[in-house]
């Protein structure tokens, strides 16, 4: 799942590519991935795309009309979606709706871009709109962590008002703090030696070195990402992973093994000696599966 460095890397990429050009036509394959209805996806044509943004992991794409009306084009990648930059025209498809196409904006040139989504589980959304605060998940966001306002008071003061709520869930909730996910939630607590199952109230120095390991993660990740195109991004990501997707593996910090909790539609990672004292956290599904 694209998080909020590789979503602001496609901001990167696609500002310089996009921003000043004019829609020649903005197409809905996948109508399901459509969450709006009003304006139409049709009155994206001729309007000239304007800056490129981000909430949390919601790509912002805005698109100025002759009046100075503004459009946004808000698009959560979900799961298994990605955009993929188009140089020339596309070639006309002979199985429209059966492959991972899922919406294709066409510049007046030809050029674009394809927005797709792979597997059966679709969860890809789509909303244009004329605010981003429009779309709730969008307004009920909470604060950047890479933002300036986003201090190690501020974390303090979120960590203690959430008190026993374990840590993991707390910085996959995004209307606590927007843009972390699975992957980078695994890797920060890795980094800030915590066990996932931490209690969020936790002294002041726990505070410092989780509000270090947040920043570092994510700028560390961001700054790798730095020029990349979209395609080599998730390999990117997947490379630099410490424990998230490794379960079996080596920590690349201590050697110990690196193991996995399963839950009914995710899992997480971690290692052992650096975050939990060395005792293994119970696995929930394996453990109902044995009884």
């Amino acid at each position: 799942m694209p998080e909020l460095p590789e979503v602001h890397a496609l901001v990167n990429d696609l500002s310089p590519r996009l921003s000043g050009r004019v829609v020649a036509s903005f197409d809905v394959v996948s109508f399901a991935a459509l969450k709006t209805f009003d304006p139409q996806v049709s009155s994206l044509a001729g309007r000239t795309v304007g800056p490129i943004t981000r909430h949390g992991k919601y790509l912002d794409i805005a698109f100025d009309g002759v009046d100075h009306d503004r459009l946004h084009l808000l698009i959560h990648l979900a799961r298994a979606g990605w955009i993929r930059w188009r140089d020339s025209a596309p070639k006309p498809s002979t199985a429209p709706g059966r492959g991972p196409l899922a919406a294709r904006l066409v510049l007046d040139d030809g050029s674009g871009v394809d927005i797709t989504e792979a597997g059966t589980k679709k969860s890809l959304a789509i909303h244009l709109v004329r605010d981003a605060a429009e779309v709730p998940r969008v307004a009920s966001l909470g604060p950047d962590p890479l933002g300036p306002d986003f201090t190690e008071s501020v974390l303090a003061g979120i960590l203690a008002g959430a008190g026993r709520t374990q840590i993991k869930g707390l910085l996959r909730n995004q209307a606590i703090i927007a843009g972390i996910g699975n992957a980078y939630s695994d890797e920060i607590l890795h980094t800030a030696r915590m066990s996932p199952f931490a209690p969020a109230s936790m002294g002041p120095g726990e505070v410092s070195r989780l509000y270090a390991a947040i920043q570092s993660t994510l700028r560390d990740a961001i700054a790798r990402a730095d020029g990349l195109a979209p395609s080599e991004l998730k390999q990117e990501k997947k490379s630099h992973l410490q424990v998230h997707g490794r379960a079996g593996q080596q920590c690349p910090v201590c050697g110990d093994v690196v193991r996995q909790v399963r839950f009914a539609d995710s899992s997480l990672e971690y290692c052992a000696t650096c975050q939990t004292g060395g005792k293994p956290l119970a696995d929930r599904v394996l453990s109902r599966l044995l009884k």
